[in-house]
């Protein structure tokens, strides 16, 4: 692993063969040719403007990978019409649009400027943003990376923790794009980076915004505020079925405490449920709602499953909670924690994550092979044994 920021400090110094500085200049000048490695950076994007709004329900309300309804062909294409106006509202007040295209693409650019010091061999590399209900779609990003015909392709899942409705939806979507059509990158070396929640430095990252959130708190009242780390619930017919999903928080969650040497009480919350069916439990609004009954007044809320601002932090936990929440049920200070966006120690954790994967040799990771024990997506199964053969 790398050090703390060794790796935004770090230039050539291991390369051997030709000066630090002449190989420096060759890398640099080769930084705008003909990628060998791309970068293939998938999550579910947001939309840039209102007018992109109901387009991105629609296609979220359709994926039965993302949320299965009955009738999906005509319940999925009613709701996101009925939910239209009152999300374009929520744009309208984070102003206009989300920003988590201009995140990704900043840690797109500050990742391959590392990787390109710390792995030479596989330079250049370039990042591409995959999403998978907004532009740039994952289908129109995959014909991008064709034109480019680069010797690796890496997809690399934005979600550190695996869950089948966000990861799982990306690489289906990537399955889907080649099962029937042939496949302009077959003499590519491919991989797949799925989850990563466990890695040192992303624990490190939230653990350093939780302290500076900390340090905005009268000092008396600093080592009693509750951490309330956040993430998007997930239906309990997903959990039931075996998503690894409430488990890789949990892991994340004591991988922060850890680095933070369990200074505060904490509790893991959950956020965005949709629709009537029971959802992970207990939901961001009734902890701090339960907890202020308990004579309990300040909060810090971390966004522990998101990688960027978006919607949901910057809307739900900003204005809904930290704002209109905190006045409603008397709380005397609601804050919230960054989320990683373009910190120096996650770039770092980025860097790491992949050069460790270009040099290991190990193109995909078992679990991610593995179905949930009850699955029943048969676009899993066929899934699963695309990507098995894609990356042997």
């Amino acid at each position: 692993m790398l050090k703390i920021s060794l790796m935004s400090r770090r230039v050539l110094s291991s390369l051997g063969g030709t000066s630090n500085s002449s190989r420096w200049f060759s890398v640099q000048s080769i930084r705008h040719s003909k990628p060998r490695t791309a970068i293939v950076m998938l999550n579910m994007g947001g939309p840039q403007n209102t007018d992109q709004v109901h387009d991105y329900l629609h296609r979220i309300m359709t994926d039965r990978d993302m949320i299965q309804l009955p009738v999906q062909s005509k319940l999925g294409p009613w709701i996101a019409k009925r939910r239209t106006p009152e999300v374009q509202k929520k744009y309208s007040e984070i102003g206009g649009g989300s920003p988590i295209l201009k995140w990704t693409n900043t840690q797109g650019e500050l990742l391959v400027e590392q990787l390109d010091k710390a792995s030479p061999e596989t330079a250049p590399h370039k990042h591409y943003v995959a999403f998978r209900y907004v532009n740039p779609l994952t289908e129109d990003t995959m014909k991008e990376v064709e034109q480019d015909q680069p010797e690796r392709v890496v997809l690399f899942s934005q979600y550190p923790q695996y869950s089948c409705a966000t990861s799982g939806s990306s690489f289906n979507a990537i399955f889907s794009h080649y099962k029937d059509k042939s496949n302009g990158l077959s003499g590519a070396k491919w991989s797949v980076i799925d989850r990563w929640g466990s890695h040192p430095l992303l624990a490190k990252t939230f653990a350093d915004n939780i302290r500076k959130e900390l340090n905005k708190f009268p000092e008396d009242k600093r080592k009693d505020v509750i951490l309330l780390f956040s993430a998007h619930s997930l239906p309990l017919k997903a959990v039931n079925r075996g998503d690894a999903y409430p488990t890789e928080i949990g892991a994340t969650v004591q991988n922060v405490m850890q680095e933070l040497l369990y200074c505060n009480p904490y509790c893991l919350v959950w956020q965005s449920k949709v629709g009537p069916l029971p959802w992970l439990e207990p939901f961001t609004e009734d902890a701090i709602k339960g907890y202020v009954k308990q004579g309990k007044k300040n909060f810090i809320l971390i966004p522990i499953a998101f990688v960027n601002e978006h919607i949901e932090t910057l809307h739900e936990l900003d204005i809904e909670y930290c704002q209109e929440l905190a006045h409603e049920v008397g709380a005397e200070k609601i804050g919230r924690a960054a989320a990683p966006n373009d910190h120096p120690l996650f770039i770092d954790a980025l860097t790491d994550i992949v050069s460790n994967h270009l040099r290991n040799g190990h193109r995909v990771n078992p679990k991610f092979l593995l179905r949930c024990p009850a699955c029943v997506n048969t676009k899993c199964l066929a899934s699963k044994q695309w990507f098995q053969a894609l990356c042997s």
